[in-house]
């Protein structure tokens, strides 16, 4: 028997209270994905096997991965993780992360666009410096998207809204936990 979609979700925060009741986007159905505290949607599609231990003894898996759907006219939160974050745009609309400093609350900053890059020039993000942020071009296309993208640990991000529904990955490495996890309350 098929089971019905379902047609709203309850987006909660890390601590579980209940934010909102939110229609369930067809795209979030089909992905199975759920609503993220920061907002978009989102599902764990991977977490490596290794694990490494933190600085302050915690063990991590040493990566994970999700899937982020982020609907049209939607932004999410700013917030920062620990870990470093690499974001690949799989497709549909482009997203705009913008960056807030590494500060105790962000200060609006850098946008950085994931997007189309048909036509470009670019080398598909091969240039990259592997490093923390610095060299190569991220696969830039030539209206200015890219292909992919880190975010350092620490460093406050967002994104903000589109006009069509975006659809990307992301990898965090040491790997995602809520634990790591802060929103910015203001």
């Amino acid at each position: 028997m098929h089971e019905p979609r379902r047609t709203h979700a309850e987006r909660r925060a890390v601590d579980g209270r209940l934010i909102e009741r939110v229609p369930v986007p067809p795209l979030a159905a089909a992905l199975e994905l759920e609503p993220h505290p920061e907002g978009g949607w989102y599902r764990r599609t991977w977490a490596g096997a290794a694990e490494v231990a933190l600085a302050d003894g915690r063990v991590r898996p040493a990566a994970t991965l999700i899937l982020f759907l982020l609907p049209a006219g939607e932004a999410s939160a700013w917030h920062r993780v620990d870990s470093d974050e690499i974001w690949i745009w799989n497709g549909l609309g482009p997203i705009a992360l913008q960056l807030g400093g590494d500060g105790e609350t962000p200060v609006g900053g850098e946008i950085v666009r994931l997007g189309d890059v048909r036509g470009s020039g670019g080398d598909g993000g091969r240039s990259g410096d592997g490093g923390r942020g610095g060299g190569g071009d991220g696969g830039r296309g030539g209206d200015g998207g890219r292909a992919q993208a880190l975010v350092p640990g620490g460093v406050w991000q967002r994104t903000l809204p589109g006009e069509a529904e975006a659809l990307a990955s992301c990898i965090v490495s040491p790997g995602f936990s809520f634990d790591d996890f802060v929103l910015h309350e203001g």
